[in-house]
């Protein structure tokens, strides 16, 4: 598939183009839990407190579980009360594994698309609701070294709490870019220069057979849903992932774990 003749790509490394100051920012704000996120878990806990980024509040820990992170409490010297579970547990929701650990800190700090480095390799997620899958996903987004998630404000998961859960830590590690709207999102992306690739089980093309290079952006649909119309065609190429066995569809973090091993590759041919 051929990039669209009435979007062209800006040159990469050129001028950054005008941005509506409203339409994106940083999506660590923690959305309706205003000035404080709450933070659960051995993992999701340990890098928070390892990553300097983070402006820490409060620790809540039992004894034991604080015995394990003792070095890291020491090195950021956060107030830490030494709680017994269930204190930990009244306040959280009723399913939350906690690990006997529960971290209060700042939202982080805002990031625009154009803070992007010019090589950047980043996801960009269209109205993906489930925290489980957003947090694997930004587990998985960590794990291969990606620059930035975008999403958007609305039809997206609140970056705290269970999803953070579900993240493991990779909060920490991979900037979330919150945006009003993911096709004005993804026209400036072009602008600056993003080869766009739209994940689509219908697409023309295998993502083993497209041609890959950075900057570039892939862009991934609810399950069920897919990839939006105006989402589809702000992308430049829509590809699809190819698979062996019976079962042709999967879960969006687990395609997303396979896109991002096939992108790998191809970027590095």
């Amino acid at each position: 598939m051929t990039r669209r003749q009435d979007q062209p790509r800006g040159g990469r490394g050129r001028g950054r183009p005008e941005r509506d100051d409203h339409a994106r920012r940083q999506g660590a704000s923690d959305r309706g839990a205003g000035e404080r996120a709450l933070l659960y878990g051995f993992h999701t806990v340990r890098e928070a407190l390892r990553a300097p980024r983070r402006e820490l509040l409060r620790l809540f820990a039992t004894a034991a579980a604080a015995e394990r992170l003792a070095d890291e409490i020491a090195a950021r010297k956060v107030e830490t009360r030494i709680v017994e579970a269930e204190d930990i547990a009244r306040r959280l929701p009723a399913e939350a594994v906690h690990q006997g650990l529960l971290l209060e800190a700042r939202p982080l700090a805002p990031l625009d698309l154009s803070d992007l480095p010019q090589s950047a390799f980043v996801l960009a997620l269209d109205q993906v609701t489930d925290p489980h899958n957003v947090g694997a996903i930004i587990r998985t987004a960590a794990a291969f070294g990606l620059d930035a998630i975008v999403t958007t404000e609305r039809h997206s998961p609140e970056l705290s709490g269970t999803l953070a859960k579900s993240a493991s830590g990779g909060l920490e590690h991979v900037a979330i870019i919150t945006v009003v709207n993911l096709a004005r999102a993804l026209d400036e992306l072009g602008d600056l220069g993003f080869q766009r690739v739209g994940l689509d089980s219908e697409g023309p093309a295998s993502l083993d057979e497209t041609a890959l290079s950075r900057p570039l952006v892939l862009a991934l649909g609810a399950e069920g849903k897919g990839l939006r119309r105006l989402t589809r065609e702000r992308c430049d190429t829509l590809a699809r992932i190819d698979l062996p066995g019976p079962i042709k569809s999967l879960n969006v973090s687990n395609a997303c774990a396979a896109a991002l091993t096939i992108a790998r590759r191809r970027l590095a041919e």
